[in-house]
C-alpha cells in the first residue's frame, strides 16, 4: 500500500490530480486514514489508473473517461467521436497551413499578392431582383438605373444597415458577351412584383471566398483569375454562382480607379 505522495511519484502524476480524481469518483484511494486523512493506494489500482491516463492522452475528457470506466462497452462510441473531432481539426489546420504557405510564397516574391482572400458568411436578405441578359459589361450601367426607377415606382425602401447591392452571374463561367445577370438590391421588405423587378428572399451562404477589387470593371477579370486559383489551391470547390458586391462606384466616385467591388464566390471544402 502506498501513501498518495509515493503513488504519485511512481506514476508520474501530481497529488493534486489524484485528489481531483478522488473528488469526482474517477479513482478513489483504497483506504483513507480516518485520523490523519492520508490517502493510500494499492498495486491493484494501477491498471485503472493507467487506463485513465491512456484515455486522457487520446484527448478524452474526464467525464468521458469516467463513463468508459463505468461502462466499458461505450468506449467505441467515444473513440469514434474523438476520431471525427480530430479529423475535423486536421482539416482546419491543413487549410490554415496551405494559406500560411501561400503567404510565405508571397513574402518570398514567388507570387504577386494583389488580392487578400477571406472566407465569410453571406447574409440572408430580401432583395429587389432583376434578371436579364446584357450584351457586354459596358452596357451594365444602362440597366441598373432603369431598375432603380422601377423600384421607386413600386415604393421599395432600400436597406441601408447595411446596404447590399450585388449582381449574381448565372452562366457558371466567365463570359464577355450575352451575360446572364441578376441584379439584386437589399430592401427592407418585399413589394408587389412587376414585369421588370421581382422581390424574393435569398438565403444565407455559409462560406464564401471573397476578395476586394479596386479599380474599373474592365480589369476585374484579374481578381476573378486570382480568386478561382486560390479556391483550387486551397482545396475548395465552387458551390454556387459568383456575386459582385458594389461598395463604391460611379454613383459616389468620380474616378473609376476608386471604385471598390467585392467578389463573393460560394465554396465548400472538397
Amino acid at each position: 500500500m502506498y501513501q498518495i505522495g509515493l503513488f504519485s511519484k511512481i506514476n508520474f502524476i501530481t497529488t493534486k490530480t489524484l485528489r481531483h480524481y478522488d473528488e469526482i469518483s474517477l479513482l478513489k484511494p483504497d483506504h483513507v486514514d480516518y485520523l490523519t486523512g492520508y490517502r493510500y493506494y494499492t498495486n491493484e489500482q494501477l491498471p485503472r489508473l493507467h487506463r485513465i491516463l491512456a484515455l486522457k492522452q487520446l484527448g478524452l475528457s474526464l467525464n468521458e473517461i469516467k463513463e468508459i470506466i463505468e461502462n466499458p462497452l461505450s468506449i467505441e462510441v467515444f473513440l469514434k467521436l474523438k476520431e471525427r473531432e480530430l479529423q475535423e481539426e486536421i482539416e482546419r489546420e491543413t487549410r490554415r497551413l496551405t494559406e500560411v504557405r501561400t503567404w510565405i510564397n508571397h513574402v518570398k516574391g514567388e507570387i504577386t499578392m494583389s488580392y487578400t482572400p477571406i472566407l465569410k458568411e453571406l447574409p440572408r436578405v430580401i432583395v429587389a431582383s432583376m434578371r436579364t441578359t446584357i450584351p457586354s459589361y459596358d452596357t451594365y450601367f444602362d440597366v441598373v438605373p432603369k431598375m432603380g426607377e422601377e423600384m421607386g415606382r413600386q415604393g421599395a425602401v432600400i436597406e441601408e444597415n447595411p446596404a447590399y447591392c450585388f449582381t449574381i452571374y448565372h452562366d457558371g463561367e466567365y463570359k464577355e458577351r450575352d451575360i446572364d445577370v441578376e441584379v439584386c438590391e437589399a430592401v427592407q421588405k418585399a413589394c408587389d412584383d412587376s414585369e421588370m423587378v421581382k422581390y424574393k428572399t435569398i438565403e444565407k451562404v455559409g462560406t464564401a471566398a471573397c476578395v476586394l477589387h479596386k479599380g474599373p470593371y474592365k480589369t476585374i477579370r484579374d481578381a476573378y483569375g486570382f480568386l478561382f486559383t486560390w479556391i483550387k489551391e486551397n482545396n475548395y470547390e465552387i458551390d454556387g454562382n459568383p456575386r459582385e458586391s458594389y461598395i463604391d462606384g460611379i454613383w459616389n466616385k468620380e474616378n473609376e480607379n476608386d471604385w471598390l467591388t467585392e467578389l463573393q464566390v460560394p465554396v465548400k471544402k472538397k
